[in-house]
């Protein structure tokens, strides 16, 4: 049964990476006992088959281009990453706001002054950042920055 779990899981690594986490989840019905799920799930992160770094890095280069640090400290988070990795991963990306301004460019690109100025629309813009994940403060100066232009 060992073999033919750690064969389970060769499977499922090949299609993407995953965090120990995801791939005990995966496993767990298949597994004999929880020890020996713990002992496979070792054995993938000590021969570097598996590993929530890599992970972490692919997820974010993947996703940060469109959304906020919020968005995706949550994800990666509810896929078992540790805070301390994602903090280190976050702090290795393009600083939000710069993110924040490429995803409004291309959402409403350049509007005139007085788009921006009216309230429905300006709203609307808050939520879409923010359903991005991106902070309060972050938003505010976009808006602020695109409202000056």
């Amino acid at each position: 049964m060992q073999h033919a779990l750690r064969e389970r899981a060769l499977r499922i690594l090949a299609h993407r990476e995953y965090t120990r986490h995801e791939l005990s989840s995966k496993l767990a019905p298949l597994a004999e006992s929880p020890a020996q799920l713990a002992a496979l799930v070792d054995d993938l992160t000590a021969s570097n088959l598996l590993s929530d770094q890599r992970y972490t890095s692919t997820r974010i280069n993947s996703r940060a281009a469109r959304l906020g640090d919020a968005r995706l400290a949550h994800e990666l988070r509810a896929k078992g990453v540790s805070t301390e990795l994602v903090q280190a991963a976050l702090a290795a990306v393009e600083d939000e706001l710069t993110r924040a301004r490429r995803v409004w460019e291309r959402r409403f690109g350049c509007q005139p002054t007085a788009a921006v100025a009216d309230a429905t629309e300006r709203a609307r813009q808050i939520r879409f950042l923010a359903g991005r994940g991106f902070s309060a403060e972050t938003i505010r100066r976009v808006l602020r920055t695109n409202n000056e232009k």
